[in-house]
């Protein structure tokens, strides 16, 4: 697995202070993506167990940090190697919050063991492809009106989708 990106501050991708770590690798390739450079698979640098051990470190040192995002390309195409990296922080500090933002709807990732043992850990997945035609820059944390903010949690106990409530703007 390689790691395209990685910023140690956001507050772009999800509530609060946020590490966000952007995994290689997408064949969504939706049209008017904001990152292409991330689709392939060998783009950025290998996600090492060095480099792992390091951001890991630096975030759960980090007082200020909410959480951790995974963005992409698409981390659910390396659901295996994201797992260990979240069960491992998750580990070192239970009260941070994982966010996930996924071409997949949440619906497919669930049928897929690796994906559904990802997306268990998460607190919260971005879910569904961006479409260009339903672009919405006023949308809190997403890029088009078809993406849905999911209560991963409170999807997992009502066995329904749960949505965050964020309201546009």
């Amino acid at each position: 697995m390689n790691l395209y990106g990685y910023i140690p501050e956001s507050v772009n991708e999800g509530t609060g202070l946020r590490a966000v770590l952007f995994i290689s690798g997408c064949r969504h390739a939706c049209p008017g993506c904001f990152s292409p450079g991330s689709w392939s698979f060998r783009a950025g640098e290998p996600f090492t167990e060095e480099r792992q051990q390091q951001i890991l470190h630096e975030v759960v040192t980090h007082p200020l940090l909410e959480g951790v995002t995974l963005c992409g390309g698409d981390p659910f195409f390396s659901a295996a190697e994201c797992t260990s990296w979240v069960r491992q922080l998750r580990a070192a500090r239970p009260d941070m919050t994982v966010w996930a933002y996924t071409g997949f709807v949440y619906e497919e990732l669930i049928t897929d063991p690796a994906r559904a043992e990802l997306s268990r850990l998460c607190d919260v997945i971005i879910d569904g492809p961006y479409v260009a035609a339903e672009r919405d820059v006023s949308l809190p944390f997403r890029g088009s009106r078809n993406q849905r903010i999911i209560d991963v949690g409170a999807t997992m106990a009502g066995r329904t989708i749960i949505t965050m409530p964020f309201e546009a703007g």
